[in-house]
């Protein structure tokens, strides 16, 4: 064992000298769902969500629009590289938080034809938008039904058709069906959204000639919250300026970085957001500034005059678009910056999923130079000066912020450069009652100037640093589960940091806190730590102790009493204890009991674990109880239902306790180690009897011939715990290649859908290489190919190009989980 840990402690140290790497740079060639660009938080969180850059509004990670756009202009022409050109709209019949209205509805199914243009409603009834249940924005009209059906009636004056596009903007949960004038212009699957727009073809708009639209909705609210609201604008189709755009070359994502390039006419320019997300390095992480670099060149050989133009807009400041927001610019001694914020500051005023931060200020900035300048107020103001001069002029009245760079004569020698973009949040979470600071400003004594001045006196040494990590990374992970593999690994590596928030607590500890993006917004939740832990365990334990350390806090304290481990510690970024309505036992006391034994197992020491002993203790004791046969107990693969008696629950409870026979070994108890080592083996020579079902073990021990992923097995193998027979995951690996369908393995008999995280779990029992990759070529090619323009889904289906719910969790940290089994064997 003492020989095994200085083997993974050596690993470990060499791992973190990212510099001292030789890897060769290797492009990704996935075409990811979404591309990751500015990455800091849960909150500042950017994404691209089509193949080309320009061809589609940069996103938060919640389909929100984070107007970020990019022009390059070339001997006076232009070319937009990023985003696209935001037109403001002009509201015929708005959305009911910009106006009111009111509308028709019903909650019994319309007779056919209720979509329709013409169609009597007189006996529907009449009700304030928005319809709903009372968590909702602006809900006026409840709606506690199963279904809704809704009606709105609009008259405007028909000149507004001339020199103006139609566009419908929305909102709803859950799935949703929108019609124009009879024609369906929208259908969602199961997923909610909020200030969606969609145009209105040429074509159908004519069915508005003479004045009146009827706009219809359906919507199904499956579980939870549910919302209709739905407006119609018309936008200028004289206003754009920028509607050129270059033409993109590549795109290729990796750990860090996602590097872009394009053709602007007779010049080429490279675009590279990088995330210096380097684990060795807390400070680091928790700098909340990403640069956007440019490095641009003729490609006909001749000289060109370029200058580059970056803008964005408000919502990155604000949750929804109704909020009033301001702008400031102003200069330091190194830099010209420009920053929105919203006009009303209530600072963690607000919690939940679907939502995005409305405190504290969003930052660009550029090096104070003559060739530089900056601005901020309206939008066409701002880019009317960029077109007729290539720079910057005056300030206007608008939330708008922008930057413009002069490059000068270009030919072929490579002009380079970089704006940094970042978010001051004043303060991050509310811990148990206690507003905490961003851990790197724990103390209170630093400014967000301060960190700009960092980021760029480091810009040089991080972009080297990166680039070796990501070069790295692309090959250990090709090593280990190949090509494919690393392809997703160097997508899900920002996702599942960013979906973190790195703070100091009161007792001095790391909190490194999780939200459960769209999958209910809990914080800290323990069953998003367990997947997500693989990724901190492989490159930095200190960090998963941060996924810990709010647990044990909690029960330690005494704010949590009962005698198992809490779900979460409160909704995001509310740490002030467990907001989710049902425990999960035996799930969150086998995740805290494995992860920890791992931990101790990579530090090569017990101290973590007798820091919290006597919890452990309690947790182990339950499991010892309820563990082996589960009875009525939650478990996170309750998606197609909650059954009883679940075989995979109960593996991560006799893993559990096989985890806290090992510590107390590594700890000198040896007496307490012979007792738990002896109990999970006995359990697990049971579960095999139990689970028994030929060539495969049961989903649960009591429904016959069924089956299930049994990816808790994994930590069998990876901290050696050897309780379970070795031919239980030969049989299980052999079994699960006969069921994959297109896109993957299900998750288990009952549905087609999957978990990606769980899939690379189990692959990792595959005795070999090329086994392994069986598993990861059908779930490649799912995110290649999905329909679904949104960062990694986690929950989604084998049997079709769409997911079914989560975006951009952390739980992809689990894909780190093979090469955290290579190492530790």
């Amino acid at each position: 064992m003492i020989k095994k840990l200085t083997v993974l402690m050596t690993a470990f140290v060499s791992l973190m000298m990212v510099g001292c790497g030789s890897a060769e740079h290797v492009a990704n060639t996935l075409r990811a769902p979404a591309y990751p660009l500015i990455t800091i938080d849960p909150y500042t969180s950017a994404w691209s969500t089509s193949d080309n850059l320009y061809d589609s509004q940069v996103k938060h990670w919640t389909g929100k629009d984070f107007q970020f756009m990019g022009v390059a202009r070339v001997d006076g022409k232009l070319y937009r590289f990023m985003g696209q050109e935001e037109i403001p709209m002009q509201g015929i019949a708005p959305i009911s938080y910009e106006k009111d209205w009111e509308g028709a509805y019903t909650f019994s199914e319309p007779r056919k034809g209720w979509q329709e243009k013409e169609f009597n409603d007189r006996a529907w009834k009449r009700g304030k938008a928005s319809f709903g249940t009372p968590e909702q924005p602006n809900r006026n009209t409840a709606w506690d039904s199963h279904d809704i059906w809704v009606r709105r009636s609009i008259e405007f004056d028909p000149e507004l058709l001339n020199g103006n596009k139609l566009f419908v903007k929305y909102s709803h949960d859950d799935t949703f069906q929108l019609y124009f004038n009879g024609k369906e212009i929208v259908s969602t699957p199961y997923e909610w959204n909020n200030d969606r727009w969609v145009e209105i073809p040429a074509a159908l708009a004519a069915t508005a000639k003479d004045g009146k639209v009827v706009l219809a909705a359906h919507c199904e609210n499956r579980v939870g919250g549910a919302l209709v609201d739905l407006g119609l604008y018309a936008q200028a189709l004289d206003a754009q300026m920028m509607g050129q755009t270059a033409k993109q070359l590549s795109v290729d994502v990796q750990a860090t970085r996602t590097i872009y390039n394009f053709a602007c006419g007779e010049v080429d320019l490279q675009l590279t957001f990088t995330a210096p997300l380097l684990l060795e390095d807390p400070e680091l992480v928790s700098r909340p500034v990403n640069y956007v670099s440019y490095d641009v060149k003729s490609n006909d050989g001749k000289a060109h005059s370029v200058e580059l133009y970056f803008e964005a807009g408000p919502n990155w400041s604000r949750n929804t678009p109704d909020q009033e927001s301001v702008a400031t610019r102003y200069y330091t001694d190194k830099h010209l910056v420009v920053s929105n914020q919203c006009s009303t500051q209530k600072i963690l005023g607000r919690k939940g999923d679907d939502v995005r931060i409305d405190w504290g200020q969003f930052y660009m900035a550029i090096a104070d130079t003559d060739a530089n300048s900056y601005t901020m107020g309206n939008p066409l103001a701002m880019r009317q000066d960029f077109v007729s001069t290539g720079k910057l002029l005056n300030k206007s009245l608008g939330a708008w912020i922008s930057l413009a760079t002069k490059l000068g004569e270009v030919s072929d020698q490579t002009k380079s450069g970089y704006i940094m973009v970042g978010y001051d949040d004043y303060y991050s979470i509310r811990y148990f009652n206690k507003d905490l600071y961003p851990y790197w400003n724990r103390k209170g004594d630093k400014t967000f100037n301060d960190m700009l001045d960092l980021a760029s006196a480091e810009y040089e040494d991080l972009m080297k640093r990166c680039q070796k990590f990501d070069n790295k990374l692309m090959a250990e992970a090709d090593k280990s589960g190949g090509k494919k593999y690393a392809e997703l690994c160097a997508l899900a590596y920002r996702q599942s940091i960013a979906a973190h928030k790195l703070v100091e607590t009161p007792q001095g500890e790391l909190a490194w806190l999780s939200k459960e993006n769209f999958s209910n917004g809990s914080i800290g939740t323990v069953d998003v730590t367990y997947p997500s832990a693989p990724l901190f365990l492989y490159y930095n334990p200190e960090f998963a102790k941060g996924l810990l350390n709010h647990i044990f806090y909690y029960s330690e304290s005494g704010k949590w009493t009962k005698p198992f481990a809490a779900h979460d510690v409160g909704t995001y970024p509310h740490a002030n204890g467990q907001t989710y309505g049902g425990d999960m036992p035996v799930e969150e006391c086998g995740n805290m009991l494995i992860l920890t034994g791992a931990i101790c197992q990579i530090e090569g020491k017990a101290d973590y674990a007798l820091k919290h002993w006597d919890v452990l203790t309690t947790w182990t004791d339950y499991l010892v109880e309820h563990g082996g046969d589960p009875a009525n107990q939650l478990c996170t693969d309750d998606f197609a239902g909650h059954w009883a008696r679940n075989a995979n629950l109960a593996i991560k409870a006799i893993e559990g306790i096989a985890a806290y026979g090992d510590l107390a070994k590594m700890a000198g108890k040896k007496d307490i180690a012979q007792k738990y080592t002896a109990k999970a083996k006995e359990m697990a020579a049971a579960w095999k009897q139990l689970a028994e079902q030929g060539d495969h073990y049961r989903l649960t021990f009591n429904e016959g011939d069924t089956w299930s992923q049994k990816y808790n097995l994994v930590w069998d193998k990876i901290l050696g715990y050897n309780v379970f027979d070795e031919d239980i995951a030969a049989k299980e690996i052999s079994y699960y290649l006969t069921k994959q369908n297109e896109y993957g393995l299900p998750l288990d008999c009952r549905k087609g859908y999957t978990k990606s995280d769980w899939i690379i779990w189990s692959a990792t029992m595959s005795p070999d290489k090329a086994t392994f990759e069986k598993f990861i070529d059908p779930l490649h090619k799912f995110y290649n190919e999905t329909t679904d323009r949104i960062p990694m889904s986690d929950w989604y289906n084998t049997d079709s190009k769409t997911h079914v719910g989560f975006r951009a969790r952390s739980v992809v940290g689990g894909y780190w989980i093979k090469m955290l089994s290579d190492r530790m064997q």
